[in-house]
Formats: C-alpha cells, sequence, structure tokens
C-alpha cells in the first residue's frame, strides 16, 4: 500500500508499467466537471470509475473488507474527507465465500489493522495483497478509482 498526495505522484510512475499512464488521467482530468460512472483509459488495463457518493459507516465498509487479484487500485479523493481500513492479506484468516473472479473481489470476516484518512488532493494504491475498507465517512465523498490491471 502507498499513500500519498498527488503532488508526489511522479514518485510511483515506475512502480508499475501503466502507472504513468494512469497518473496522467489523474493530473490532467477535472473530475469535478465529469458524470460519475467507469472511463475507459487504455481498455481493460486500465480505467477509471468516478464516484460521488455518501459516505458509510464503519461497520458497513469493514462488512465489504476487500481486495483483488487481477487489478491495483489507486484511489484518489477530491471531494470530501475518506476514512480507509487496512490489513495485509498476508495476515488475514478468515476469507468469506470464494474469489469472485468475474468482479475481481474477495472479501473477508477479518477486522482492519488500522484506519487512516484521506484529505482532498491524496491517494491510496492498494495492491492485490492490500485488503481495504474504503468510503468510510460522514456526507458526500468524490473520489477516482483507478483500476490497472496486474499483469
Amino acid at each position: 500500500m502507498i499513500i500519498d498526495d498527488l503532488s508526489n505522484i511522479s514518485k510511483y510512475k515506475l512502480v508499475h508499467p501503466n502507472f504513468e499512464k494512469a497518473f496522467e488521467y489523474l493530473t490532467t482530468t477535472n473530475f469535478e466537471s465529469i458524470a460519475p460512472g467507469k472511463y475507459e483509459i487504455q481498455g481493460e488495463a486500465i480505467f477509471a470509475m468516478i464516484v460521488n457518493d455518501n459516505g458509510v459507516p464503519m461497520l458497513e465498509s469493514t462488512a465489504q473488507f476487500e481486495c483483488h487479484n487481477k487489478y491495483i487500485d489507486i484511489q484518489y479523493v477530491f471531494g470530501g474527507l475518506e476514512t480507509v481500513g487496512y490489513k495485509s492479506r498476508l495476515t488475514c484468516v478468515e476469507p468469506r465465500g470464494e474469489y469472485d473472479d468475474k468482479k475481481d473481489v474477495l472479501f473477508y470476516e477479518d477486522a482492519p489493522d488500522f484506519f487512516f484518512k484521506l484529505y482532498p488532493g491524496q491517494f491510496g494504491i492498494y495492491f492485490p495483497d492490500d485488503v481495504h475498507a474504503p468510503m468510510i465517512g460522514d456526507g458526500n465523498i468524490k473520489k477516482v478509482v483507478m483500476k490497472i490491471k496486474v499483469n
């Protein structure tokens, strides 16, 4: 997992071959002028989901404590305040059901080890080993979820 401010994004361009293209989208797009929904950047290799929704209580979010196998998430907050729960997948012991290949998601019953806040202008990068519970908060949260195919 990586947590940082968008102004430092150039530090992470070499982490994955498709990060530079994803970061270019994040730094050149006016998200306030785009309707919520899915936007293809590079087919299914890179796409963005614009979210403009109310935050949820901690228990509701942690009930959907999730990770992905096929995609890395870059979640960039551009409005509101988001709290996120986190735990390493390597230490999770209670999967809930089986991995859903079509939705690329596996849920866990485990509780997060810690919570952190993302303010406007900040992002979190969640790799397949990063189990996360996003969208915790009061009020409206506006963010972009970049999906970057692992391979």
